[in-house]
């Protein structure tokens, strides 16, 4: 249902050239891998004889030992709804060949050829082995297998096979050297539709090799945009001159997942759930992608082999971390660098604009956490081109909602700041407009609030024209996706800082500033701030003084929403997956009824919303999800939403 599978890496026990005895422990694995509900099991590179047989690989009894265990192999995991890959020895045509066997139910399927043999340092495999390029076969026959058989039928021979599994995925096989090449077999098996890839390896450790293996997976895993599945052999391979430690590894889209320890014992399986709909989503918006594909897939002949897995053939997903707030990193310390990085980029941004605009800037502080990054960005902007700062000038515009913790807070900030300080009382001015068109006050509606959201935009506007400035928006992403801005209002600027950062990273940013003690002078209110409630402050105070109108109380809690819009936006995912994963995010923050309301307002806000985001100002982009409709985002403003409506009823049914 939602395209997760469970997939494993197994470094079973085992004796050089023992082959009883590898397969025995690689059925272990195997009835393992089916306790914790594996679909895919991948074993090392020659795991039925060991990669450390040396001269023995050249010995009959070794060879017809390997086949007759592998076949029992086969065999035994035929009651297994497991897809199984394991490597070994196999001659053909009198000439021996380093492969990857991919079984299910019995049935073999295919027989991917290792291609690079490594013949250099410690390698001596061109000695024993023939590389895929020397097949004089593209098949050969069950019964040279696996023996006496009912039912004979040709297999798949080569180093271009790609195994589709009917609703499920494809995956191809490389082994071990062939990952080093400059152009890896993995290259034309993802070019031809392969998500997962797998890796029968048996790499040796030596100093900062582990290192170099991770840093290969990730980036073979990033730019095949795929899962890289990496199996290597154990350390009970042969320690006369080398040792290996069974590094494992499985690696999605850059993102590794599952890795086993530094120092790796045998009998050790490694699992993880992979999410194929990503894999897919990148494909889909990289076109870079389909243009490698379109140009080279075509350069090798690749061979599409059918596995009719079962319709149970799925995992759900629990394996998976699911971080609930996926703009933030949990990690403290890449939270801090992240928020560092951002907070430059925004500054370089700003830098730019205004050396071609006379380094003069208007900000509307309301003491909010939006308007206060934006004066933070504004003030060290200054600072970084050498202008002072009373080059920017920050305007407290009191209105009727204006409480008066956020009007000495904005107050505060500005003075510590050290910018030109402006106070512009607004209420005359909105109860003359009232009056022009004949609202009543005491109806505190839309058009109470936006008369006011307007009147802050336009005195903004008009005094930058005034003193030869641009007005530095501060509304950010999250209140662009949900259109909570007033049209020609706040949502209006001439280049907006934080258009793309989300609501949920503004806290975590102002935090960091705080953290690195770029301003100590304004450090105590700024901690304020962060603690103040999100409010737009357009209905007045309760009899106390304290904010009435808290954003969230209205269009939900920004977490939920930052959430969602990830993953719309990130990788295109239904509600229906979206709204599964929220539950797993957020279990005991929120139940799945407070999910699935915030999330049907989501939908319907983001859709009727996007003529707001037609005509958003300018504003750099800091992370992979932006939705400016010059770049990333181009969407009809009367697109419907219906079919994702339909959906979320069907989850409330």
């Amino acid at each position: 249902m939602y395209q997760y599978y469970r997939v494993a890496a197994a470094v079973p026990d085992m004796r050089v050239a023992d082959t009883a005895y590898n397969v025995d422990q690689m059925l272990q694995k195997v009835e393992e891998a089916k306790q914790k509900g594996v679909n895919l099991i991948t074993f090392p590179e020659l795991s039925v004889t060991g990669y450390t047989c040396g001269d023995l690989f050249l010995q009959q009894t070794l060879l017809t030992e390997s086949k007759k265990e592998a076949a029992r192999f086969v065999q035994t995991t035929a009651d297994y709804d497991m897809v199984v890959v394991f490597g070994m020895p196999l001659s053909i045509a009198n000439a021996l060949y380093n492969v990857a066997v991919t079984a299910y139910h019995g049935h073999i399927y295919g027989i991917s050829v290792k291609t690079f043999l490594p013949n250099y340092n410690e390698f001596y495999e061109k000695r024993w082995f023939s590389s895929a390029r020397e097949l004089s076969t593209d098949h050969i026959y069950a019964s040279e297998l696996l023996g006496s058989m009912e039912c004979d039928y040709a297999i798949p021979l080569g180093n271009n096979l790609i195994y589709h599994l009917p609703d499920a995925f494809c995956f191809g096989a490389e082994i071990c050297e062939d990952l080093w090449a400059p152009i890896p077999p993995s290259a034309f098996m993802a070019m031809s539709g392969a998500e997962l890839i797998l890796n029968l390896s048996a790499s040796n450790d030596t100093i900062g090799k582990r290192e170099y293996r991770e840093k290969l997976v990730k980036e073979k895993s990033t730019s095949l945009m795929c899962t890289y599945l990496y199996a290597s052999a154990g350390a009970n391979e042969s320690t006369t001159d080398l040792i290996f430690s069974g590094h494992c590894m499985i690696c999605e889209g850059g993102k590794m997942l599952a890795e086993n320890n530094e120092i790796a014992e045998n009998n050790y399986l490694l699992v993880a759930d992979i999410d194929i709909e990503r894999i897919q989503a990148d494909r889909l918006k990289g076109k870079t992608y389909q243009d490698c594909a379109g140009t080279y897939g075509s350069a090798v002949s690749m061979r599409q082999i059918l596995i009719p897995v079962s319709e149970a053939f799925e995992s759900d997903g629990s394996l998976r971390s699911v971080n609930p707030h996926p703009f933030t990193p949990g990690d403290t310390q890449k939270r801090q660098k992240r928020c560092m990085d951002i907070f430059h980029m925004q500054i370089s941004g700003l830098a730019k604009r205004l050396s071609i605009c006379g380094g003069k800037m208007v900000i509307g502080v309301s003491g909010g956490m939006d308007s206060t990054l934006s004066l933070l960005v504004a003030a060290q902007t200054l600072k970084k081109m050498g202008l002072p700062a009373t080059n920017l000038t920050g305007i407290t515009m009191p209105a009727f909602g204006t409480t008066n913790r956020t009007y000495q807070n904005s107050l505060t900030l500005m003075q510590t700041l050290g910018i030109t300080v402006k106070e512009i009382p607004i209420k005359d001015a909105c109860i003359t407009h009232y009056a022009d068109i004949g609202h009543d006050m005491e109806i505190k509606d839309i058009t109470y609030e936006n008369v006011q959201a307007r009147e802050r935009t336009q005195v903004l506007m008009d005094y930058a024209n005034k003193i030869g400035a641009i007005v530095v928006g501060t509304g950010d992403l999250s209140e662009l996706a949900l259109g909570w801005c007033t049209y020609n209002a706040d949502q209006m600027s001439m280049y907006g800082v934080n258009a793309s950062i989300p609501k949920t990273l503004v806290k975590w940013m102002i935090a960091s500033v705080i953290e690195c003690n770029i301003f100590p002078e304004s450090t105590e209110v700024l901690k304020d701030i962060i603690d103040t409630p999100i409010s737009p402050e357009l209905l007045p105070p309760d009899e106390h003084g304290n904010i009435v109108q808290k954003t969230e109380d209205s269009v939900g809690p920004y977490e939920l929403h930052d959430f969602f819009l990830y993953y719309v936006m990130r990788f295109g995912y239904s509600p229906e997956k979206i709204f599964h994963l929220a539950k797993r995010a957020f279990a005991g923050t929120y139940d799945a009824a407070t999910i699935l309301k915030w999330m049907k307002m989501f939908y319907r806000r983001f859709f009727a919303q996007q003529f707001k985001r037609s005509c958003m100002p300018d504003g750099v982009k800091v992370g992979s999800v932006c939705l400016s409709p010059r770049g990333d985002w181009r969407m009809p403003s009367d697109a419907s939403v219906q079919i994702w409506m339909r959906q979320l009823e069907k989850i409330a049914d």
